[in-house]
């Protein structure tokens, strides 16, 4: 049989793939934080019918195509104000992640669309754990020129906004009355008496290789071998990027792209499939010669 025949096979299988990818990045151009893919072919093995000689080139013949990689392009999506103070967005941060926690797993993420539960904690729309550090288990710390920044844990811990605090000797209670959460990720709560108090800082998570992050859908990541180890720090640290409160990642698909790419895909398409046909008349012609 005809090599182009198998050859038009692999580029239509190929090519359905890149159109997979590329459907995928339209449905997703409104999800937050979402990471655009993208598709590389690599040409087959080629069947060598004269190796070279000293003055002469090696006759090839390809095979055909496969898909080479499908890489998750990482670029900052824009900001979007929302006002919303537990929306949160990394600025200036590319490689970095919101750390997030459900039971022994951790996951990644750019979503930065918080929400508070019944008890306080800080947690994603799936009710999962944002995980910064804190003081320790209903513990915080007056927002004045004592605050020392080391009294936060060094591990990551979920955070809570507490709704009540018991402060001061003798012990008083006090009520929470508002609370913000500045550049630096510090999340500090007003309360009824007043004063002001740090009740954590929200971690980030960078990697050396954050493309080689997995999808594990709802907006998470999750490490894979090849994204190296989860790098804990702070926002405003070097490489980290900062927390800007009330604004929201957008999903950094490029529309204008990606219907250029659905157009070069589709007539990419139509001509592997032509391909097949001619080699099916080339074909039938060959039969034909029996006649």
């Amino acid at each position: 049989m005809l090599k182009s025949l198998y050859s038009g096979v692999t580029g239509m299988k190929n090519i359905q793939t890149k159109m997979d990818v590329i459907s995928n990045n339209i449905a997703n151009v409104n999800t937050t934080s979402f990471k655009t893919g993208r598709v590389r072919f690599e040409d087959m093995i080629s069947q060598t019918n004269v190796r070279s000689q000293a003055g002469t080139n090696a006759q090839q013949v390809g095979l055909g195509v496969q898909v080479g990689s499908i890489d998750t392009v990482m670029t900052a999506g824009s900001l979007q104000a929302t006002g919303r103070p537990l929306d949160f967005a990394i600025e200036n941060g590319e490689n970095s992640f919101f750390t997030i926690q459900r039971g022994e797993q951790t996951f990644y993420t750019r979503d930065g669309g918080f929400y508070q539960d019944y008890e306080g904690n800080l947690v994603t729309s799936a009710g999962l754990s944002v995980m910064g550090y804190t003081q320790g288990a209903g513990a915080a710390a007056v927002n004045d020129e004592t605050f020392d920044i080391a009294s936060l844990g060094k591990t990551p811990a979920p955070i809570k906004i507490f709704d009540t605090l018991s402060v001061g000797e003798p012990k008083v209670e006090v009520t929470l009355k508002d609370y913000t959460i500045d550049k630096q990720g510090f999340v500090v709560g007003t309360y009824s008496n007043e004063k002001s108090y740090v009740l954590g800082r929200v971690a980030l998570t960078s990697f050396s290789n954050p493309g080689g992050l997995e999808k594990q859908g709802g907006n998470l990541y999750s490490q894979s071998t090849n994204s190296g180890e989860p790098l804990f720090g702070n926002p405003t640290d070097p490489g980290f990027g900062s927390v800007r409160s009330g604004f929201l990642e957008m999903s950094n698909v490029d529309l204008a792209n990606e219907f250029t790419d659905m157009i070069v895909t589709s007539r990419a398409y139509q001509a592997n499939s032509k391909s097949i046909t001619t080699s099916d008349s080339m074909l039938e012609e060959l039969i034909n010669l029996k006649r």
